[in-house]
């Protein structure tokens, strides 16, 4: 049985601001996210509401099975077959993270960064996600990098950001390549480079982050990092303004005044064809 993967969104990050056509154009908060990732268990075909599964899952774990303490963690975190209960969670998640279990760690970790069933510490926080990040979780790398940023739980470093979220991004994670081209435009703990910027917008736009995509828009607008191209700037802004951005409006409808409508035309057809591809 796999549990469903459950996503909590957390800190709010850098705000860009940029002038086009003399206008200012508010762009994106960088968030970063937490995930729970839970995992498989080994009784076939229990399902996590069945009472047999949860006295399994409960034995398992006083047994010592990391993997069962993991689980059980998720399940009272989200009330799965049990009365939801984060002391119980808590207490779970740790006995699984104090044998090495990244996931666990990096769970107990967002426990303490939220104070759920626990007292909110963020030095808790940071320690459980550095021994998680530290194996190599994705997740834990990114919200350390969040650590780091906002300077929670330990000294503010913007060089150490850059770090934890770089080996997110090359993991693929998402939102770890949309902050670290935040951290290269702004120039915070990196050398300022539009064209790493555009790089990692690019990787996170094609996953469907739509801040990535509406920053994307931008550098293509003003030629930061790429050469200036209106129907690429347009593309993309409506392309984020389909997957919920507001703010893209804004820079469709600037980017409009320097398009023909022939070239407008040509621009939509452009994002049809990437929704389509992307779907």
């Amino acid at each position: 049985m796999i549990f469903p993967y459950l996503i909590m969104k957390k800190y709010k990050l850098i705000l860009l601001v940029l002038l086009i056509a003399s206008l200012p154009l508010a762009l994106t908060s960088c968030t970063s996210v937490s995930a729970n990732t839970p995992k498989t268990t080994d009784k076939m075909g229990a399902k996590p509401q069945d009472p047999d599964f949860i006295t399994y899952l409960r034995i398992k774990a006083e047994e010592g099975s990391a993997q069962a303490q993991y689980n059980l963690g998720v399940m009272y975190a989200e009330g799965e077959g049990v009365i939801k209960d984060y002391k119980q969670a808590v207490k779970w998640y740790a006995k699984s993270a104090e044998q090495g279990d990244s996931s666990a760690q990096l769970n107990l970790g967002v426990m303490y960064a939220e104070g759920e069933g626990v007292i909110k510490d963020y030095k808790q926080a940071f320690k459980w996600y550095a021994k998680s990040a530290e194996q190599g979780n994705s997740s834990a790398q990114y919200n350390l990098g969040v650590m780091y940023f906002e300077g929670e739980g330990v000294i503010k470093d913007y060089k150490q950001a850059v770090k934890w979220y770089a080996k997110s991004a090359e993991q693929g994670y998402s939102s770890a390549q949309y902050n670290l081209g935040v951290m290269y435009f702004e120039g915070e703990g990196v050398i300022k480079d539009y064209k790493q910027a555009v790089k990692w917008y690019a990787k996170s736009a094609e996953q469907g982050d739509s801040s990535a995509q509406l920053n994307l828009g931008v550098m293509y607008a003003i030629g930061r990092g790429v050469i200036k191209d209106y129907k690429q700037a347009y593309m993309y802004a409506n392309i984020s303004s389909y997957n919920g951005s507001k703010k893209a409006i804004k820079l469709r409808e600037l980017i409009e005044k320097k398009l023909t409508a022939e070239q407008i035309n040509e621009a939509q057809e452009l994002s049809r064809e990437w929704i389509k591809s992307h779907k």
